[in-house]
């Protein structure tokens, strides 16, 4: 893949005698016209001002917004041309593309709302093609890799969340009802909207899969007099949750426990999984529901709020996989139904989550960038341009592609939830 010969041939560009000499310059303004030939085909709405390491610069696009920006390294040119789902990132991270009019979101929102048919290119046709074909080897997701990949992203130091989540810790999306919402009040409706959706009753037995920093259990307990079992694999998590459970005077109630879904072996009336299925991957699917049918009462509910695609299966974005979410992967519905259905759960209601994601993430990244000076104390300069980038990237994907949130309410029997929705409002107002 390294020969501008098979390059030429895959993307159909016509490049002249002097772009394949062996030169440096040569081989930096083939790059160079590979990359420009792809924006200039691709980017319709707004303008991208772009400047070479070889001193040219070029404008994509016309209208608003326009953003201005800089690749300052030539072996940044060709990484980008190769593999820009890995390489932008990295390139901003170590300052081998810097931002001159807009910010790291700008670029990326322009970028994203003009790509349109992500397989367009045929370097990332292959690229995808290659990853969906290594998919099972890189989802794979026993329960110590689990502990590992959960330990990597979320037993950073308290500092860097206390930056930009909610007083709650909720790490997962909000719902908004509308988009000027205060962050705090769209969590606490989803906290509300769940709630209602687990039919909940005094005393009942609660399993939190993926309980975080305990948040939603403590919410649940509080709220509406149940018991609740937080699992988490994050140790970090695990000391804050506790702590602050006991600080509400709720140890008669909640409690937490660093261990795998797969190795809890008490029966619950409810379960609830906030913004953990992402980790479990394909290959576990089946142990996931099949764990949750043998957790669950007959009279059970459970409700399971993921990330989701609203396509055609896929496989794990390059840089996310590789910087923030290892083992993570955003399922299709068409992935996740046919484990429940193996399971004997039953589907008693959908619902899909559209931009409430993208309002989330602008929060956090608003309140991110606010914190700079207080996390430079904790993290360096490449860390933290490496989290603006993931919650940059994040909400211009929730807004300009598939991604969206599922919540899944499930149950072992037909008659066990409401023939109506109207129960869900109901019971949201009362909270």
């Amino acid at each position: 893949m390294n020969d501008s010969t098979d390059i030429e041939r895959l993307t159909a560009t016509r490049v002249d005698p002097a772009a394949s000499a062996t030169s440096t310059r040569g081989r930096l303004n083939f790059w160079t016209r590979l990359v420009s030939g792809f924006l200039n085909r691709s980017i319709r709405e707004g303008t991208l001002t772009l400047s070479f390491p070889d001193g040219t610069t070029r404008r994509f696009g016309k209208g608003d917004p326009e953003i201005a920006a800089t690749i300052t390294r030539r072996s940044t040119v060709r990484w980008i041309a190769l593999h820009p789902d890995l390489a932008v990132g990295e390139a901003y991270m170590d300052g081998g593309l810097r931002i001159d009019r807009g910010d790291i979101y700008d670029f990326l929102d322009l970028v994203l709302r003009n790509l349109g048919d992500p397989n367009g290119s045929p370097l990332r046709r292959i690229w995808l093609a290659f990853r969906r074909a290594i998919r099972p080897l890189t989802l794979f997701n026993p329960t110590k890799r689990a502990a590992q990949n959960v330990s990597h992203h979320y037993d950073l130091t308290d500092e860097l969340y206390a930056s930009f989540l909610d007083s709650d810790r909720q790490y997962s999306c909000a719902y908004f009802a509308v988009p000027d919402d205060s962050l705090e009040d769209a969590q606490i409706r989803k906290k509300r909207h769940i709630a209602a959706k687990l039919l909940l009753q005094p005393g009942q037995r609660v399993l939190d899969i993926g309980s975080g920093w305990g948040g939603m259990a403590r919410f649940l307990a509080h709220a509406h007099d149940v018991s609740v079992t937080g699992l988490t694999l994050s140790k970090e998590q695990l000391e804050y949750a506790r702590q602050e459970t006991a600080d509400a005077g709720l140890e008669d109630q909640v409690d937490f426990h660093l261990r795998d879904y797969r190795h809890e072996t008490a029966r619950f009336d409810r379960i609830v999984s906030v913004g953990m299925f992402e980790h479990v991957g394909p290959p576990h699917y089946e142990a996931y529901f099949d764990t949750l049918a043998r957790r669950l009462t007959e009279d059970g509910v459970a409700l399971v709020h993921t990330i989701g695609n609203s396509g055609p299966p896929g496989a794990p974005g390059a840089w996310i996989k590789k910087y923030i979410f290892p083992g993570g992967y955003v399922p299709s519905m068409s992935e996740v139904l046919p484990a429940i259905e193996k399971s004997g759960l039953i589907v008693t209601d959908v619902e899909v989550l559209r931009l409430h994601y993208a309002e989330t993430l602008r929060e956090w990244r608003h309140r991110f960038l606010a914190s700079r000076a207080r996390l430079a104390e904790h993290h360096d300069d490449r860390f933290w341009r490496m989290w603006e980038f993931y919650l940059a990237v994040c909400e211009a994907a929730f807004r300009h592609t598939g991604l969206v949130v599922f919540q899944f309410q499930l149950a072992k029997r037909k008659a066990t939830v409401p023939l109506t929705r109207d129960y869900i409002t109901e019971a949201e107002g009362r909270s």
